[in-house]
């Protein structure tokens, strides 16, 4: 943070918008987070306490950008006025990308913060909070330079919403304002944006898929979604086995690959770009495969480690990636889970898949409070003379509605493996592929690219 002389007062506008003044709501302290989230006053919400975490906000970062790295292991001090800020914060340090940082909330503002620095060292990112007229937030936080480190990134939550004040703390070093209502998000992206590596590799979207029980068809879910990106969305897409015993990709894309994800994990830390090139096996030109052993001639323990830096490695040279994760439960697969930016979890209709499925999504839902919820597919619906719950008790009783409904079509399905071909392949038309196709548009954000005949390829019957 510089220290600049200040501007003239006249740019300081005194008419501002006192969005503290006497139009907020007048609730106890765990009603209060109506402020933070926009809501109506009039709204009575329930306490904070009591209240569900909100899930239905948008993700971290759009398709366009890539996936969601974590944020570096910064420390951040919040000086705040309000209790709504300090609830915000704190629902902001649960989330999977502040992981590394460490976040502490004292009361009192911008002069609690120059106490603080009179005989502590200064955090890496100073968020503090001003309820003042627009004067008195400058000279403020002219006493707060005095004291601050020169690299030190502020962050002011102010109620002046002009932009002449913008300007004068912007002159002063401030690295960002901003003005309720906002969510958590805008914290966190806030946060990103400071301190976000500009020669940081790119990073893709993470999409895991996995199966409530074993057998409900997970990995074809997995197989299909990876190629309707691909081929369908027309995005460059990498698929990851990561079922080291039974995977099915090099079967399903009728693939012979002398290498496959077990090298690099065996390996990581040779498991470079290069390398990870190297033992990509190409399906087409925009999808690639990182495929299972097909053999179980080894028992191969890999360390939790191995997933992660492998993981990563092949995020860095895609677009997308689409996990098809084993149907086990252990430290890896769950932190893998967490840190994906989209988890789709696959279930029949049946009891068994909607207990495993439930308790699931609400595993992952406490640890991705800012994400959006794991999206739910219903596979092998309405098997002829099969007892099944029907869609909508089966929603209800999860929590959480199907992105889609895949019918049970064994002809299209069976015809598509024999053939070690992709359900989009063998019939475009029909209502999985369609389905599939349409869970492909929800996570990238972009629609279906359909393939136009020519005239006289029409004529021709191609």
């Amino acid at each position: 943070m510089v220290k600049e002389s200040p501007m003239f007062e006249d740019d300081i506008d005194p008419e501002f918008e006192d969005v503290f003044g006497d139009d907020l709501p007048s609730t106890p302290i765990e009603k209060a987070a109506a402020t933070i989230f926009g809501e109506s006053p009039s709204a009575a919400p329930a306490p904070v306490t009591d209240r569900a975490a909100n899930f239905n906000m948008p993700v971290f970062s759009s398709s366009s950008e890539g996936g969601d790295a974590m944020l570096p292991a910064i420390s951040i001090k919040l000086f705040y006025e309000r209790e709504e800020t300090r609830l915000l914060m704190e629902l902001c340090a649960q989330d999977r990308r502040m992981g590394r940082a460490t976040v502490e909330c004292l009361p009192g503002g911008i002069p609690s913060a120059v106490d603080y620095l009179r005989s502590n060292s200064t955090p890496n990112l100073l968020l503090i909070e001003s309820g003042s007229v627009a004067a008195q937030v400058v000279n403020e936080i002219d006493a707060l330079a005095e004291h601050c480190d020169e690299h030190v990134k502020v962050v002011v939550i102010g109620a002046v919403n002009d932009i002449m004040l913008y300007r004068q703390l912007m002159a002063r070093g401030v690295s960002e304002y901003l003005v309720p209502p906002f969510q958590p998000l805008q914290i966190l992206r806030a946060i990103s944006d400071l301190f976000t590596d500009p020669e940081a590799p790119f990073v893709g979207r993470q999409i895991s898929v996995v199966g409530a029980k074993g057998g409900v068809g997970a990995s074809t879910i997995a197989h299909n979604l990876a190629w309707a990106l691909a081929e369908n969305i027309k995005v460059n897409t990498t698929l990851v086995d990561l079922d080291l015993s039974f995977g099915t990709t090099a079967l399903d894309f009728n693939q012979e690959t002398p290498q496959t994800i077990a090298d690099a994990l065996l390996a990581p830390e040779r498991a470079d770009d290069a390398v990870i090139e190297r033992l990509l096996a190409r399906a087409t030109e925009r999808l690639s495969l990182f495929t299972a052993p097909a053999h179980i001639n080894q028992v191969i323990d890999i360390p939790d480690d191995a997933y992660n830096t492998v993981i990563q490695g092949v995020r860095r040279n895609v677009p997308y990636m689409v996990l098809d994760l084993p149907h086990v439960w252990n430290h890896w697969l769950r932190s893998t889970l967490i840190a994906s930016d989209e988890v789709i979890v696959v279930c029949q209709p049946d009891l068994a898949s909607l207990r495993n499925g439930k308790n699931l999504i609400d595993q992952l839902k406490g640890h991705r409070v800012n994400d959006h919820p794991p999206r739910l597919v219903l596979n092998m619906c309405g098997v002829p003379k099969r007892p099944e719950i029907p869609v909508k008790d089966f929603a209800a009783a999860i929590g959480v509605e199907p992105e889609i409904v895949m019918p049970f079509d064994p002809e299209v399905f069976g015809t598509a493996a024999n053939n070690g071909q992709m359900i989009s392949e063998t019939g475009p038309a029909s209502k999985p592929a369609i389905a599939i196709d349409e869970l492909a548009s929800i996570l990238s954000g972009r629609a279906v690219q359909k393939v136009e005949k020519s005239f006289f390829k029409k004529l021709l019957g191609k």
